[in-house]
């Protein structure tokens, strides 16, 4: 079996649009949270809140690439640029058949996926549609342009399971390279901000209501006044390689993925279950041959809902108590949906590699039902060599990795 590190990373977020932006919001506890004053003047829309990104450039990416790009493909893109910048990959090898992509998105992007069925509404036929209309609004959209951009000729994968896509999309990129089957894994997720996220959760009651005229106030993920979800925007992207063969090239290792498992809980769509998180948890830890006792910090899912929350609370708290650190960056971002594993997977290399948990935001009052387990309310500096970060979406769908720091 082959070892799989990380040799770069790529991120679009509420909170910054490079590695050391992105800290530095950390650590000093910036929200990206946002008004959106358009989302006003929906009907029946009870949030008007949301994470958004901004600043970044997307003439990055050559114009005739572009034409098949919704948002957030455009966002995935840059993403994967930088992260291959930052890794030192050569042309050559990028576009070799031992290079592969696995990226994903919920759905297609949102105001494309609208333009379309407006524009058909319109005209009752396809007179208004675009010749490249279906490249930005289809599943697959992100894996697709961001391969095409690269010109990889490897495998290539579009996981497609919300909150936990990324998180699938790095495992099961993981897993191809130990395997044998590819050197290079380009791996990660975007979804683009559209006020039908918003919506879905809204009238599933799991989106945060209470704290529009102050939105960095939420989503307070554990907390007792935590009144649910905040949908937000973004991209990320992460070079996975064999182990050897970044050596041989002198990659930069910025951490190595040691372990993954995901399973269903097979109960129901939209209420989690402890059962399924744990099983996710303990099959991510024996497929790294580590003992829950070596796990240094976990990056909780930590959406923010009432559900959510306490389910997953209650799964660590099977699994070890009070006895490991554990806090969410969602407080932070927002819930980025397909996004979220792989920015939750940039922010633990960052904790990881600078000795520093970074606290759970806005999480002022533990909710007795979450209670029980080791929050981190404020910054702690302890060495970190392990980190186990999960992500458990709608479907029962549960993703865990075990992250660790180079050379622990």
């Amino acid at each position: 079996m082959k070892r799989v590190v990380i040799t770069g990373m790529g991120i679009i977020s509420p909170i910054g649009n490079s590695l050391g932006e992105i800290f530095e919001s950390l650590l000093n506890n910036v929200s990206g949270i946002k008004i959106i004053k358009e989302w006003n003047e929906i009907n029946g829309l009870n949030v008007n809140i949301a994470g958004s990104c901004e600043g970044f450039d997307q003439k990055k990416i050559n114009r005739k690439d572009r034409r098949t790009m919704g948002s957030m493909a455009i966002m995935a893109s840059l993403s994967a640029l930088d992260a291959i910048e930052q890794s030192g990959l050569e042309e050559n090898i990028i576009q070799s058949p031992d290079t592969g992509v696995a990226m994903g998105s919920t759905t297609g992007s949102g105001a494309n996926i609208e333009q379309v069925f407006s524009d058909f509404s319109k005209s009752k036929g396809i007179n208004l549609l675009e010749g490249t209309a279906f490249m930005k609004i289809m599943s697959h959209s992100v894996a697709a342009n961001v391969s095409a951009m690269l010109k990889t000729k490897g495998r290539v994968l579009s996981p497609c399971c919300a909150c936990a896509t990324s998180t699938q999309a790095i495992g099961e990129g993981f897993e191809i390279i130990k395997n044998g089957h590819q050197k290079v894994m380009i791996c990660g997720g975007g979804d683009d901000l559209h006020p039908s996220t918003a919506a879905v959760f809204d009238v599933l009651h799991a989106a945060s209501r209470n704290y529009c005229t102050t939105p960095s106030k939420t989503p307070r993920p554990f907390d007792v006044d935590r009144d649910g979800l905040v949908v937000s925007e973004g991209a990320g992207a992460v070079i996975l390689e064999e182990y050897e063969h970044a050596r041989k090239r002198n990659a930069p290792i910025f951490g190595e993925i040691n372990g993954y498992s995901t399973c269903c809980d097979g109960e129901h769509m939209t209420s989690p279950r402890p059962d399924g998180m744990i099983r996710s948890m303990t099959g991510a830890l024996a497929s790294a041959n580590c003992s829950i006792t070596k796990i240094d910090y976990i990056n909780a899912h930590a959406t923010g809902t009432s559900k959510g929350d306490i389910a997953e609370a209650r799964a660590i708290k099977h699994l070890c108590r009070d006895t490991i650190p554990v806090s969410g960056t969602k407080g932070f971002t927002g819930h980025t949906l397909a996004a979220s594993g792989v920015m939750e997977v940039i922010f633990s290399i960052l904790m990881m590699n600078n000795d520093v948990i970074i606290p759970t935001l806005n999480l002022e009052t533990i909710d007795p039902s979450c209670a029980g387990i080791f929050h981190v309310q404020k910054k702690i500096e302890k060495k970190i060599n392990r980190v186990m970060t999960s992500n458990f979406a709608f479907g029962g769908i549960n993703a865990t990795l075990i992250l660790k720091k180079k050379n622990s």
